[in-house]
């Protein structure tokens, strides 16, 4: 009798072991399939796009004075989706984040001034170059950094996750030269070119149309932009990796928009001149 006691315990606790790492690996799979997103699909048939930007991006998509998000890639975007008749929605992101928010399906395009290059042609679909762009060094007009030469030593600032730092930091020898050897990032323009004005950075690297906006607004004679700078760059909307369905349809909407004067109209009001890449 002990030993069918003893036999029937080590049945039930064999039971209970068997049932704990059944239900281990049961919580694994559910947690390995929870964290991952497959976005299935092609944006062409959804009704709503969703479009995410970093809102304090002028003039390309801001929220002015009173809360309200404006700006040219945010004119531009109304422009499209009414071509290829769909809603649109936007969203703000952390833009570090923003390939990740697009291929999880949190948002249907990246369009905020963003530049194309080859490392982003890996991570998302670019739509076709509708602005020209180039990185900048921004100083104030009193500093003496007339070269990229003369940035030996000094702060150098610019938006985490930009092209602007990968720029710079294509640029090796500049960028070792720097203090601390690195460049100090900020989560938007706007606090680097706070921290420039308050001369707790020596420069900025940031995008052109980005910098003679946001100059003409504080006061072009507080800032200089020099003559050498860190590349020549286009921007273009960044669509779900392998849509390519989305991206034919979305090209034909943004050429029609261009070709009957309605981006031209969107970049005089915003620029002063029609600059679109036709």
């Amino acid at each position: 009798m002990k030993m069918n006691n003893l036999m029937k315990k080590l049945t039930i606790v064999a039971i209970i072991a068997t049932l704990g790492t059944s239900l281990v690996a049961c919580a694994g799979t559910t947690k390995n399939k929870s964290s991952e997103t497959k976005v299935t699909g092609s944006t062409m048939d959804k009704d709503e796009l969703v479009v995410g930007l970093d809102d304090t991006f002028v003039p390309m998509g801001f929220k002015d004075e009173n809360g309200e998000l404006v700006g040219f890639d945010v004119e531009l975007a109304r422009a499209v989706a009414k071509k290829l008749n769909k809603k649109i929605k936007f969203q703000s992101i952390d833009w570090s984040m923003k390939e990740t928010e697009l291929n999880n399906g949190n948002i249907d395009l990246i369009w905020n001034g963003y530049s194309i290059n080859d490392e982003r042609k890996g991570k998302v679909e670019f739509s076709k170059a509708y602005l020209n762009n180039t990185q900048v060094i921004v100083t104030l007009s009193d500093s003496n950094i007339k070269s990229k030469a003369d940035l030996a030593g000094k702060k150098v600032g610019a938006q985490n996750g930009s092209t602007a730092v990968d720029a710079v930091e294509a640029d090796g020898d500049t960028i070792k030269s720097f203090d601390g050897g690195k460049l100090i990032t900020f989560e938007d323009n706007n606090s680097a070119l706070m921290d420039l004005e308050a001369k707790r950075l020596d420069a900025i690297v940031v995008d052109e149309i980005l910098a003679r906006y946001y100059m003409k607004a504080r006061g072009t004679e507080k800032y200089k932009i020099l003559d050498e700078n860190f590349g020549e760059e286009q921007y273009g909307v960044g669509i779900r990796k392998g849509d390519t369905k989305f991206v034919e349809a979305f090209n034909k909407a943004l050429d029609e928009v261009i070709a009957d004067k309605t981006a031209g109209e969107i970049s005089k009001k915003w620029f002063g001149e029609d600059i679109v890449i036709k």
